[in-house]
């Protein structure tokens, strides 16, 4: 019997960047909000594509039209030259360790945006990933956008065509989003099927109202959007979130292996948000470790990854932050 699935949020909540291109009619609707906008990017040996992503959202963004109001980098420990490359173009840069340096420390893009929210100061974070080689203002403003003219909106998520480079000047136009079409897609319409309404819920480009990110966890590694995504529907449901078309993003891809690493972490956490949401009774234990293989010498020898599956609480729950946010630090329940 199939699930007789409400698909007008697709319809309502779907938008096209072009919409939102007049930058001064978002610029009327932030003064007319009052809102503060942060933009943040996380990285990991960058220096390719760091220097072109600054250039372009500060002078559009900032000095053209000021829709930002800062810029911030934090970065997992780069060996490269992304962190000089990033201050040298004028972002104010971070290494995670450094921020709130009492907790534990863990590598992760998660870890970077959870504690981006410590660091930054604005009412609206915009999160882009630091590795887009067709980077356009409009991954930023695209997204701002229905979170300044819709009042109901307060979580934005990017999809588009994902074209696959496959050596210099060469792009296959399909084939992105792999993990996206043969695990979440999937998941989601077994257990979820209005989340299958969200084009791309893996897209790397998301934001919204501090409010939002503030009172959700952050797991550290590859499932910081799918718990996202689960987390906002679950506290809000669905008709809080909205997604803009972008059109076309071209990026560094990860082979088939990596990529087997990356469902394994989503799968665990889907699962966990499952458990912890009282929406499954799991019977049996989950096992922690990815098990592939290599050939080394003609011998065949297992390649290991271990899930850690470290998690942030919601930040708001932070001694820290609610000081710095001047957030009442009464009892927390």
């Amino acid at each position: 019997m199939g699930f007789a699935m409400n698909d007008e949020w697709i319809k309502t909540n779907t938008f096209h960047y072009a919409r939102f291109c007049d930058l001064n009619q978002v610029m009327a609707a932030k003064e007319k909000k009052g809102v503060t906008i942060s933009l943040c990017l996380p990285t990991l040996n960058e220096e390719k594509t760091i220097a072109k992503e600054l250039v372009i959202l500060r002078s559009e963004l900032m000095a053209r039209y000021p829709v930002l109001d800062e810029i911030v980098v934090v970065d997992s420990g780069s060996t490269d030259n992304t962190r000089h490359i990033a201050t040298s173009f004028g972002a104010d840069v971070y290494n995670a360790d450094d921020i709130l340096p009492h907790l534990d420390k863990f590598k992760g893009k998660g870890e970077n945006l959870w504690k981006a929210l410590y660091i930054t100061k604005g009412d609206i974070i915009v999160y882009l990933d630091a590795d887009i080689k067709n980077i356009h203002h409009r991954f930023a403003y695209g997204l701002i956008g229905p979170l300044l003219l819709d009042n109901d909106i307060k979580f934005t998520k990017a999809f588009y065509d994902r074209p696959i480079a496959i050596g210099k000047n060469k792009i296959r136009p399909t084939g992105g989003g792999r993990v996206t079409e043969l695990v979440i897609r999937p998941l989601f319409s077994l257990f979820f099927p209005e989340l299958t309404q969200i084009l791309q819920p893996l897209s790397g480009e998301y934001a919204g109202y501090r409010a939002i990110f503030e009172n959700i966890p952050f797991p550290i590694g590859y499932g910081i959007e799918t718990s996202m995504i689960l987390d906002i529907y679950h506290k809000w449901g669905l008709d809080v979130m909205g997604q803009v078309d972008l059109e076309r993003r071209v990026h560094r891809n990860q082979d088939t292996k990596s990529l087997g690493k990356m469902s394994f972490a989503i799968l665990k956490t889907f699962i966990n948000r499952k458990v912890q949401l009282n929406l499954i009774d799991l019977k049996n234990e989950m096992f922690d470790e990815m098990i592939q293989y290599k050939l080394i010498k003609g011998r065949i020898e297992p390649d290991i990854f271990r899930y850690e599956g470290h998690e942030r609480p919601p930040i708001v729950e932070i001694p820290e932050y609610r000081e710095k946010f001047g957030i009442d630090t009464g009892p927390q329940h």
